[in-house]
Order: C-alpha cells, then sequence, then structure tokens
C-alpha cells in the first residue's frame, strides 16, 4: 500500500466488528481479502456507489447538511449508524434542542431555514410531545428529498485520501449484510466525533487548550486532554398510588451533600448534570462512562424516591432510561480558521460569516458527578448573538471536506458555546449548501471563500433558504418582487406593505418590524405586488412570521412546555390564496390552506404577467395578518 501524505488509506474501528485487516481495496469474491474483524465477508453484499456530497452521520447537523445540499441541486448519500435521525435529539437520546434563542439571552433569535422547518412541523403535527414522532419528522423530510440516498444502520469504517482529498469511502452495514464503496466529490463529517474527519488524516483539535494558546480568560491555565463528559437522560412518569424502587447492587449512593449544587426539580425529566467521563476518551471509554452514567442515574433516582427527602416521589415511577450517552465533546477539526472566545464577546464580523450562536459559554468540569462539592457548570451569557465563519466549516488540509455540528475548527472555550443543537443544525444548512455550491462550481472547500463575487452569490443562497445572517439582507439582482409597487388593502403604522421588499424577513431588534400587518376583522386582507410593465414570473417565495420571539423545542420538561405555544405558531398565517393579474383578469394561482410553516414555495409554469395579489383569510391566531417577505423570480 502507498503509504505516502499524497495517497494513503485510513481505516476506521467498527465497533463490535473490529477492524479491517487489510488497506488493500476488497477483491469481490475473495474470503481471505474481505474480513472485519473475524467476520468473512465474503457473505456481505458489496455495492459501490457515487454521490455529489456524502453525509457521514445523522444528527441534526446531518439532517440539516443533507437537507440542503440536496435542495441545492447535489446528489446526496446520507450516512447514519443508528435506526433513527436525530442524534442527542433523538428518541434513544432526548436531549432538547436549543440555540441562540435560549434561557439566558434576549429572545428573538431562533434559527431559521431548515431547524424551524422542522421545528415548525414537529409543532404542528406532534401534540402528544412523543420523541418517536419526532423522529419520524425527520425521517419524512429527508427521504422525501429525491435527491438524498439513506442509509440507516450503516457505519463509515475507512476513507481512501488521494492528492489531499477523499475519492473513497468505505462503510459497513452489518444488519444488512452490505458494504459499500462510495465515491464522492465532497464529504461533510457530521459524526459529532470526527471520526471520517480523522480517518482521512485531516488536522484536529482535542482537550483543553490552556489560556496561552489563544488567550482566553476562560481557558484553564494549562492545556490538557480533558473534555465535557457525557449525559444520560430518563423520564418518569407519576401514577395514582404509590411506586416502589430498589436500586441495583451496582447503583451509586447519594446522600443530601451531593445536591448542594445540584437542584432536583421536578421529576418527569431527567438532569443534565448527571454527567460523567470527561478525564477520558469520550469515544473509545464510551462503554466503561455508559456503565459508570447508569449507575449514577439509578443513584440519584433512589436517593430521590428513597431518601425521605421528596415525599412527594411517592407516587412515580422511572418510565424510559436512555441506553446511549448523550455525548458533548470529543473531536474538534481544524480549519483554516478557528474560532475563539475573543471573538465572539466582540461579536466578529466575519466577511465570510454563514451563520451565527448565541447559547452562553456554558463549560462543563471534566469531573462531573465525582466532584459535586462544585457547581456543574461555568456560563458566561451572550448579550446579543455571534457570527460563524465559512473558513471554521472546512478541513484545513483535506480539500474536499467539510464538518457540522460539534466538530467544527473552535477552541474549547468557543466550542462550549457553538456545540448546542440548534446551532449545529444552521451550521449543518451552510455546510451543505458549501459542498453543494462547491461541486456546482467544481472548487475544492476553499474555494468559495476564495472568490468574494461568489461568496456574497453564496451568502444570498443562504439567505434565499430562510438561513439567518447577521446584518446581510437580501440584495439578489434576480428578485423582480424588489421592482414592484406595493400595496395592500390596510396596513399598520409599524408593518407597512412596502416592508415586503426592504431585505429583511425577520425582526432584526433594530426598532423596525421588517413586516406587512394588516388586521383580520372578520375579511380577508391583501397585499399586491404591481410591476409598470409586464413580467415573466415562475416562482413565488413567501416568509411568514413563525414568532421567532419565543422558544420552541420538543422537551420532556413540563415546565419548559408550558412556556411554550405547541401546535401552530399563532402569528403564521393559516389560509392565503395568491392570485396574478393578466390581460385585464384576475387568475387564480394558488390556495392554501392549514399552512404552519414560516417559508413557502410555489413553482409553476412562465407566466407573463402585470400583478400578484396575496389574500389572507385567517392566521393561526393571530389578530394580524403578517408576511416578512415576498420574493419572485422568471
Amino acid at each position: 500500500m502507498d503509504t505516502d501524505r499524497r495517497g494513503f488509506i485510513k481505516i476506521l474501528g467498527a465497533g463490535s466488528t473490529g477492524l479491517l485487516t487489510t488497506g488493500a481495496p476488497l477483491a469481490a469474491n475473495s474470503s481471505q481479502e474481505k474480513l472485519i474483524g473475524n467476520i468473512d465477508t465474503h457473505v456481505f453484499k458489496d455495492s459501490q456507489l457515487e454521490t455529489d456530497v456524502l453525509v457521514a452521520g445523522g444528527g441534526m447537523a446531518g439532517v440539516c447538511a443533507a437537507i440542503a445540499a440536496a435542495r441545492n441541486g447535489a446528489k446526496v448519500i446520507l450516512i447514519q449508524n443508528r435506526s433513527r435521525l436525530g442524534g442527542n435529539g433523538s428518541s434513544e437520546i432526548r436531549m432538547h434542542i436549543l440555540g441562540a434563542n435560549n434561557h439566558t439571552m434576549t429572545q428573538n433569535w431562533r434559527e431559521t431555514g431548515i431547524i424551524e422547518e422542522l421545528k415548525l412541523t414537529e409543532a404542528a403535527t406532534n401534540p402528544q410531545r412523543s420523541f418517536e414522532m419526532w423522529d419520524l419528522v425527520m425521517y419524512d423530510k429527508v427521504i422525501s428529498e429525491p435527491n438524498i440516498t439513506l442509509l440507516l444502520d450503516t457505519a463509515v469504517i475507512g476513507t481512501t485520501v488521494s492528492f489531499d482529498k477523499i475519492v473513497k469511502v468505505d462503510a459497513i452495514s452489518p444488519l444488512l449484510e452490505e458494504t459499500y464503496t462510495i465515491k464522492a466529490k465532497h464529504v461533510i463529517d457530521c459524526t459529532g466525533d470526527a471520526s471520517l474527519a480523522a480517518a482521512a488524516g485531516a488536522k484536529y483539535m482535542r482537550g483543553r487548550e490552556g489560556k496561552q494558546v489563544f488567550g482566553e480568560s476562560l481557558a484553564p491555565d494549562q492545556t490538557d486532554n480533558k473534555t465535557m463528559g457525557n449525559s444520560i437522560m430518563f423520564f418518569a412518569k407519576q401514577h395514582d398510588g404509590p411506586m416502589s424502587f430498589e436500586k441495583p447492587a451496582w447503583a451509586k449512593t447519594y446522600t443530601q451533600k451531593d445536591f448542594k449544587h445540584r437542584r432536583i426539580g421536578s421529576y418527569e425529566y431527567g438532569y443534565w448534570w448527571i454527567e460523567w467521563g470527561g478525564e477520558l476518551d469520550t469515544i473509545h471509554d464510551n462503554r466503561q462512562i455508559r456503565q459508570e452514567l447508569l449507575s449514577i442515574v439509578m443513584g440519584v433516582w433512589d436517593y430521590i424516591k428513597n431518601s425521605g427527602e421528596h415525599p412527594d416521589s411517592t407516587n412515580w415511577a422511572l418510565d424510559w432510561v436512555g441506553m446511549i450517552p448523550g455525548k458533548r465533546e470529543s473531536r474538534r477539526v481544524t480549519g483554516d480558521h478557528i474560532m475563539i472566545q475573543q471573538e465572539m464577546e466582540a461579536q466578529e464580523m466575519y466577511h465570510d460569516r454563514v451563520s451565527y450562536g448565541g447559547w452562553p459559554m456554558d463549560d462543563h468540569p471534566p469531573e462531573g458527578m465525582d466532584r459535586t462539592d462544585q457547581s456543574p457548570y461555568r456560563s458566561i451569557k451572550f448579550e446579543k448573538p455571534y457570527n460563524i465563519p465559512l473558513k471554521s466549516l472546512y478541513s484545513t488540509n483535506i480539500k474536499n471536506l467539510w464538518m457540522a455540528g460539534r466538530n467544527i475548527s473552535a477552541s474549547h472555550v468557543a466550542f462550549s458555546s457553538t456545540r448546542v443543537m440548534a446551532t449545529c443544525a444552521a451550521i449543518g444548512q451552510a455546510a451543505g449548501t458549501a459542498a453543494a455550491f462547491s461541486v456546482k462550481y467544481n472548487l475544492s472547500n476553499n474555494g468559495i471563500v476564495k472568490d468574494v463575487d461568489l461568496l456574497q452569490k453564496f451568502q444570498q443562497k443562504l439567505l434565499f433558504d430562510d438561513q439567518s445572517l447577521l446584518n446581510i439582507q437580501n440584495t439578489d439582482p434576480l428578485d423582480l418582487a424588489k421592482n414592484a409597487t406595493i400595496s395592500a388593502s390596510a396596513e399598520t403604522s409599524t408593518g407597512r406593505a412596502v416592508s415586503i421588499i426592504d431585505g429583511w424577513n425577520r425582526d432584526v431588534l433594530d426598532g423596525q418590524t421588517h413586516q406587512w400587518q394588516a388586521p383580520i376583522e372578520g375579511k380577508p386582507q391583501w397585499i399586491e405586488l404591481d410591476w409598470k410593465d409586464k413580467v415573466e414570473i415562475s416562482f413565488i417565495q413567501i416568509t411568514f412570521d413563525s414568532g421567532l420571539n419565543r422558544l420552541l423545542y420538543l422537551t420532556g420538561q413540563d415546565n419548559q412546555y408550558k412556556k411554550q405555544i405547541r401546535g401552530p405558531q399563532p402569528e403564521t398565517v393559516k389560509d392565503f390564496d395568491i392570485q396574478y393579474y393578466a390581460n385585464n383578469q384576475w387568475y387564480d394561482l394558488e390556495q392554501v390552506r392549514n399552512n404552519y410553516l414560516r417559508l413557502r414555495r410555489f413553482t409553476f409554469k412562465p407566466i407573463k404577467l402585470e400583478k400578484i395579489k396575496i389574500q389572507v383569510h385567517n392566521t393561526q391566531g393571530d389578530n394580524l395578518a403578517r408576511i416578512f417577505e415576498v420574493r419572485c423570480y422568471a
């Protein structure tokens, strides 16, 4: 095998099946050359696949990356090593999905784009708050994209790299007894652990950088290999009568002093501070970490039930305990830029900004529940969101490798904020769109940032796809709506009709609403776009208000559920019609009922017209018709 830096094969662990024993290509019918651990894989079907973009990892970042790449014209293969999508947000782990709009920062910064589409769909279709139904929402969105091939129960086990590019990815599905050799033009690592990137020889960081590395005040004094630990969640249910609990012999024992810094609140949803493993290797020691976390969960529940300190728990019983630890931290891939604390605090306006974050710099001690005498977290909040640059989303030395999720190019301190799932999902949309752009223009992963005009075009495409960017507005020259005269049946003093073409599609806290508003008082309200001369249009896009000033996420925690509006968001337009005017006559174009989404798109055969009218009949509960933006294209 050629071991030169410009042409080599890297091998990953394949879980219980061991390691590939040869770096040579696997012969189709050779049992001696097709060994994975002790499994004679000549019985496995061997599939050869090709695609534009391969996404490894089906958590929130991977789901959004795959959908974004597919909707931007790329053929996509999405590999997920579990039977369901969602990662830490799935029914297997059940962490709730938060991001820039959080409990400690001024609201209004909920991420838009694909993650908003997913959240709005779940809220409207899952009033029973079932995490399994959330799994189904993500599954439906992915398999409904014709450009995506989804490989569930499939793990990446190796890569082939040539001339600093990944040319092949090897994967296996023991469940299907199938191996895959996948050729891809661009690869996105959304594995969380950066497993594919590490296998490809990408440069990466691990542990905590000391103060001397980046000059961060929140960094430890010395560099070390410690990380945040993992957590296992639990659900509990209240019954009509007493429910006993006897802890296993292997469970931990806790006393009142262990909860001085850890609040036991309501019982229905477990506690994030059940955390452990940061002093170990959160990848290779995962089996040990899981066992220790289960012993902690059982010990905490035993304390709640049997210590006498929580008599109101008498009728409560465990309903579900996770068996997969929710992982916070492992590898971070080195990009052309490494995000650091000072840039986030200064809200650095990177010229290549493609997303934003706003969760506090929320660091947890590596010892976790081994140190109950100290606080389980340190949280430094932001007053405003910060930007995330494209140069932190691709590998600096593997030229067709992207990363999205908690493995992006950031210091440990910066990562303590960027790691949360809604932020990771928006990063995934940016990376997926960038990979599709790079395929379209035949670029390496740094090609977009090298071309000023293409970078601006790329940022405009993100805005078009409802990815919010700080201080960047719609200036798309192809948007014909900007040339129209805007009028309406009514408008409020703060919600002028012309706002739908002002370039902003959300409230950006600048004192303006950036939306048309009209009172719904038992009669429809309409807004109209009028062109002086006929224009040819085949595409209309409308952005509605979906209540971005509120939290919205699936959670098992009742007190957080009560702070939300579950179901369609009341500000959203529910029933509306689109009409067009041509040849001195109005024609019906679209009729939409029971809408609950923020972004709606309509494609049709080109029509030469003079006017477009959007007539709003009802909202999902608000007394104002609200539209942020209307776009029209030939």
